[in-house]
């Protein structure tokens, strides 16, 4: 018999097979080497393979190639060589079976029913069986069964994998959501965080809308130019630069020294960056000016206000400051209808050197709104010549003050409006006085006069108090209320047609006639014509005038409020109140806007002035032909008082008038000469007010050669035919 070797047999890994040493127990079911070992490939233990041997004959257990394989040796140790048979039924199990190896050696066969019996894999090695003494067999005793150690509790791993798996998609989730809020709520509040420091703003100016003649020539537009400033930091010698500076801006060097000194902004203590050295600077100009390159001398895009005409209807049109921004006239009333709505943009732009746009960056444009136009029912030529002749005639009279109106009778549009002094609108500084700036037309309130009689004697024709066969004995003077009232013309009681008392104005005639009509109707006739509220024509600040009110008549009153006295008015408010007469009795509110042009080229009307009847058209032709006589009578009883103002070719009905000038309340020197009149007194095309204020006297030896130039220039500049075939009728002033 081989010897028992002393070695334990080694697996395929090198590992000793059945050797458990150093290794804590292991609780059955639990899992361990010894329990992987315990189950076969087929799915058996060696328990059950046990039983299945006792149940089946040697012989074909033998002839089983894979049993050995299948055995578990006994710490590797060789056995005996013989097998031991199974127990016989009643004896106690034995701890183990002897067994061959296939190598020849003999072993101790465990199998899991050994288990019971002891201690199963344990860890010391076994040593060598004793040797058995001849005789009965006895029982094996039975080792006590040692309940085997429970390892420590540890965690569940599949509950730490769980827990973990869950914290961490819960970590996941929450940055996800973050992720998601930052990218898509609070994305412009990061994305605009540094955009400031990084944006320029380029402000596109919008043209202010210009003022146009009926025609839709400019009389005051707007033209690109430059405005120069200095940052006074920055210049390194404003004494040297000023003087470079001066001859191009025609501004003096000292004036430009004292601009560029150095000096904080007010109320603070950081220095001033940017003072205006001059506006509305030419483009050319400008451009020489860049091309000396002086430091701290910047320009930047501006606006200058042109007025081609200077001069030319400045009283109506005003002026704007030097920002653009309507200041008198036309310019301060439609102020919010010229100005236009500046644009800008606002780009996204590198830093340093590379301050240029960035493609692709923040860019956003406000497209400028230019200001629309106005197109006024002024005409520019005959504008011009108005003016040139008030002025030429006005020479005459130092001091004065005169305005002139031109009226389209059936239209009420103003073709004229004419003021002196006047200005150039272009430089509005340049004046002796403000008032010079004034428009007389329509701020300059008068006491009338005798112009005044025209509404007197419309309102006795319309209400049937006078005919135009009425005759009337006219004494020399009429006293009311303690004052004496005079003509000029003595009549010496003799009696006196109505055009005969338009001719010489009697005074003392028409007061007899508003007598006879009352108060109360004169008053009703004095407003239907006009008289006492401005006629709203477009201007700012128009005067309104003044009527007296029935209860506050004086005695007095009925002699002085029929003739043109105690009564406030403007020469544009008289105007209108003539151009109802030569409209067949119909009023029709003077206007200057005919129309308003916005930036697109859509024209919009003005608004549609105000009619009302006055007189009927009978009264009114009745009335006009009456009036012929203050410009045709001319007999061996005297001249009439407007024949100065005949228009040669033309039938002219108009009357003179001699009236007084208050300011505040107070009674001017001198007085107010004036002269209204229409032609053709057939059918009316236009009429003409001129007015003359002059502290010396001497308006009314003005204001009629005035209105012959002017209504003569008119009809031919329209083109009105002469009056050939309709001659004017002989008036007789005195009726036998």
């Amino acid at each position: 018999m081989p010897p028992r070797s002393e070695e334990p047999r080694r697996d395929a890994t090198g590992s000793r097979r059945g050797s458990s040493r150093g290794a804590e127990p292991r609780e059955p079911g639990v899992g361990g080497i010894s329990d992987a070992r315990a189950y076969t490939p087929r799915g058996r233990t060696i328990r059950e393979g046990g039983a299945e041997q006792r149940r089946t004959p040697r012989s074909s257990r033998s002839g089983d190639p894979f049993r050995p394989a299948l055995q578990v040796l006994d710490g590797g140790r060789a056995g005996r060589a013989g097998r031991r048979e199974p127990a016989p039924a009643g004896e106690p199990a034995r701890a183990g079976r002897r067994t061959t190896t296939p190598g020849g050696r003999a072993g101790v066969v465990r199998t899991v029913a050994d288990r019971s019996a002891r201690e199963p894999f344990d860890d010391e090695d076994e040593g060598p069986p004793p040797r058995r003494r001849p005789g009965p067999r006895r029982p094996a005793a039975r080792r006590p069964v040692r309940k085997p150690r429970r390892p420590p509790r540890l965690g569940d791993a599949g509950r730490r994998l769980r827990l973990g798996t869950v914290l961490a998609l819960t970590l996941f989730a929450s940055i996800g959501v973050r992720l998601v809020y930052l990218q898509t709520v609070d994305t412009p509040a990061y994305a605009d965080g540094g955009l400031p420091n990084r944006l320029a703003v380029v402000e596109l100016p919008a043209p202010r809308g210009a003022i146009l003649d009926r025609a839709g020539e400019p009389l005051a537009h707007s033209v690109e130019a430059r405005y120069v400033f200095a940052d006074p930091t920055r210049v390194k010698d404003r004494f040297a630069t000023a003087r470079l500076l001066s001859p191009l801006l025609g501004v003096p060097a000292s004036e430009l020294a004292d601009k560029m000194r150095k000096r904080t902004l007010p109320g603070t203590d950081t220095p001033s960056q940017f003072v205006y050295l001059a506006r509305g600077v030419e483009i050319g100009r400008a451009k020489q000016i860049m091309a000396l390159d002086l430091a701290g001398i910047n320009v930047h895009r501006d606006e200058r206000r042109e007025v081609p005409g200077d001069d030319l209807a400045a009283n109506l049109i005003g002026f704007v400051s030097q920002d653009m921004n309507g200041l008198e006239g036309l310019e301060a009333k439609y102020d919010d209808v010229l100005r236009g709505q500046a644009g800008k943009r606002t780009y996204e732009v590198g830093l340093g050197d590379l301050a240029a746009p960035i493609p692709g960056g923040y860019s956003r444009t406000t497209q400028p709104k230019p200001g629309s136009s106005l197109r006024l029912t002024i005409d520019r030529d005959l504008q011009f010549m108005t003016q040139r002749i008030l002025a030429k005639q006005m020479a005459q009279a130092k001091g004065s003050v005169g305005a002139a109106v031109i009226i389209d009778v059936p239209t009420g549009e103003v073709l004229a409006q004419a003021s002196q002094p006047t200005y150039n609108a272009a430089d509005p500084g340049k004046v002796d006085s403000p008032s010079d700036r004034d428009d007389a037309a329509t701020t300059f309130v008068v006491d009338p006069g005798s112009i005044h009689k025209a509404i007197t004697f419309g309102a006795a024709l319309q209400e049937g108090v006078i005919t135009p066969n009425t005759t009337l004995p006219v004494p020399n003077v009429i006293v009311r209320g303690g004052v004496p009232f005079q003509d000029t013309h003595k009549a010496n009681g003799r009696t006196m047609s109505i055009p005969g008392m338009l001719a010489f104005s009697s005074n003392v005639g028409t007061i007899e006639i508003a007598e006879k009509l009352g108060k109360d109707r004169l008053i009703d006739y004095q407003k239907r014509f006009g008289l006492g509220q401005a006629t709203g024509e477009g201007l700012p600040g128009e005067a309104p005038g003044r009527l007296l009110p029935a209860d506050q008549w004086s005695g007095s009153a009925w002699g002085s409020v029929p003739i043109g006295h105690s009564v406030d008015a403007t020469p544009l408010q008289m105007a209108a109140a003539y151009n109802a007469i030569a409209n067949n009795g119909t009023y029709v509110q003077p206007h200057l806007i005919k129309e308003t042009v916005g930036p697109d080229g859509r024209r919009t009307p003005g608004a549609a002035p105000t009619t009302r009847s006055v007189l009927s058209p009978a009264n009114a032709a009745d009335l006009r032909r009456m009036m012929e006589a203050v410009t045709t009578v001319d007999g061996p009883d005297g001249s009439a008082t407007g024949l100065a103002a005949a228009v040669p070719g033309y039938r002219v009905a108009g009357k003179t008038g001699t009236g007084l000038r208050y300011d505040n309340g107070k009674k001017q020197p001198g007085e107010v000469g004036s002269f209204i009149g229409m032609a053709p007194a057939e059918n009316p095309r236009y009429v003409v007010a001129v007015f003359v204020w002059s502290p010396g006297g001497g308006g009314g030896a003005v204001a009629a050669p005035a209105f012959r130039e002017m209504m003569g220039y008119t009809l031919r500049h329209y083109r009105v035919p002469p009056s050939l075939t309709d001659k004017s009728p002989k008036f007789e002033v005195f009726p036998r």
